[in-house]
């Protein structure tokens, strides 16, 4: 049967999103959860009173939760925000707006405006919206990598890097080098090829020592003649990576990424990860993140627990009765008033009740296992684009701030009736409205 023509004579009455939109759409009701007015209060101070207008607050705080909601990167999220109005009225838009919010690099300076503070007021919002689900007095917690976007490092790959920034720097200050050495390097590099074939090896490695050479050749050579003042940082970065040996410590595994750790968590499909190291606390029944914290140097597990406790009271108020862990942390039992429960061998002191409760607390501190999964995979924890420790810090809160916000979502969807608060909040807020503007319209009559 084909369908029923659809009537173009009447225009629409609706005007605005309030009147357009479902209010039974999660993101319409997760707008009206959260509080904007902390973030306008927080983030104002930052800003000058002289210069070209910035973009509204609420606006660039709703695409970074966006962004790590829908795993989204900067383009997309502006891309799409244009396309759903419901991103735009989550953003605090009233009607729509036709075009892009702003430009993508501006999310890059919005986030180092506000710094790690600003992101973790973020985080405490999505907890708090998460309502008494955040309040439980019993926690787990574990640790994992967030990897840093960079290749997979070699000593021949960071040498070449640096034969590559060598030639740059000479072109940019003027400074003619005696050799630039393209040629001789395209030549070393097809004598690496197939290095695992056994005839191969001896003339790879010889072409690894070359480039090496050549490396440490034009950073001598740049040291002479340029000004002591200019690239004296790259400089001694660079001569620091020509005199590591595989059994250092505090290896340099990227150029750009310096402060990258290695780290082997024992996984048979992954065994080093580079990056830093995160701690993740979840409550233990809701599965609420309380707590997720960059750990800038690969410690040993226990010593993440002091900053991971001291975030999630800061962020919470609460004092964790109990906090459950792995094997990982043993030696620890307790870190600022809480309990650090660690899997061992039942005592014959215990009794029947307290050995089935440690064993359902171990059952639950097994699913922080597949919180963390979706984390890197679904809001952005996997690899972490954002540069240097600063972005390290900022990734990780607003990965744990995404999966909160997404937890209400699916809350939101999953159950029908749960629009209705909602929806109570808001007639009640329309109602106040309504009266404060016959209140004026009585007291304006009332003086004439």
């Amino acid at each position: 049967m084909a369908p029923k023509q659809i009537s173009q004579s009447q225009l629409s009455f609706y005007n605005t999103f309030e009147e357009q939109l479902s209010h039974r759409h999660p993101l319409y009701i997760l707008a009206n959860q959260i509080n904007w007015g902390i973030f306008e209060q927080a983030f104002a101070a930052l800003y000058s009173e002289e210069g070209r207008p910035a973009k509204p607050i609420r606006l660039m705080v709703s695409l970074l939760m966006l962004k790590h909601v829908r795993n989204l990167s900067d383009e997309s999220v502006v891309e799409q925000w244009f396309e759903n109005i419901y991103y735009q009225y989550f953003s605090g838009e009233k009607t729509y707006a036709c075009g892009v919010p702003c430009e993508p690099s501006e999310l890059v300076h919005f986030r180092n405006r506000i710094g790690a503070e600003g992101i973790e007021l973020i985080f405490k919002e999505s907890i708090r919206v998460n309502g008494k689900d955040g309040g439980e007095q019993e926690a787990t917690t574990d640790t994992t990598v967030q990897e840093k976007n960079i290749t997979y490092p070699t000593d021949n790959k960071l040498h070449r890097k640096i034969i590559k920034k060598c030639v740059g720097i000479a072109s940019k200050e003027g400074i003619e080098l005696r050799q630039s050495y393209t040629r001789t390097v395209k030549k070393l590099l097809m004598e690496q090829r197939f290095r695992n074939h056994p005839k191969n090896k001896g003339r790879a490695r010889k072409a690894d020592r070359k480039i090496k050479t050549i490396a440490g050749r034009l950073v001598r050579e740049l040291e002479r003649k340029l000004t002591p003042s200019l690239h004296q940082d790259e400089l001694s970065l660079f001569k620091k990576v020509l005199m590591q040996r595989k059994t250092d410590s505090n290896k340099i595994y990227s150029l750009h990424e310096p402060h990258t750790q290695c780290m082997s968590k024992g996984k048979e499909h992954k065994k080093y990860e580079f990056g830093s190291k995160v701690s993740i606390i979840t409550t233990k029944t809701t599965g609420v993140i309380i707590g997720a914290i960059n750990i800038e140097k690969n410690v040993h597990d226990s010593k993440t627990l002091q900053p991971a406790i001291e975030q999630q009271q800061r962020l919470t108020g609460i004092i964790l009765k109990n906090n459950f862990v792995d094997r990982g942390y043993v030696g620890v039992k307790e870190v600022l008033g809480t309990a650090i429960v660690t899997p061992d061998k039942p005592g014959k002191q215990r009794t029947a009740y307290q050995k089935q409760k440690l064993r359902n607390g171990f059952r639950r501190r097994a699913a922080i296992e597949p919180k963390i999964g979706h984390l890197k995979q679904d809001h952005r924890l996997s690899r972490n684009f954002y540069k240097g420790i600063k972005g390290d810090n900022i990734n990780v809160m607003l990965a744990a701030a995404g999966m909160n916000f997404k937890r209400m979502i699916n809350k939101w969807t999953l159950n029908p009736l749960a629009f209705l608060a909602q929806l109570f909040q808001t007639a009640l807020k329309l109602l106040k409205i309504q009266y404060g503007l016959i209140q004026n319209c009585y007291n304006l009559k009332m003086s004439f």
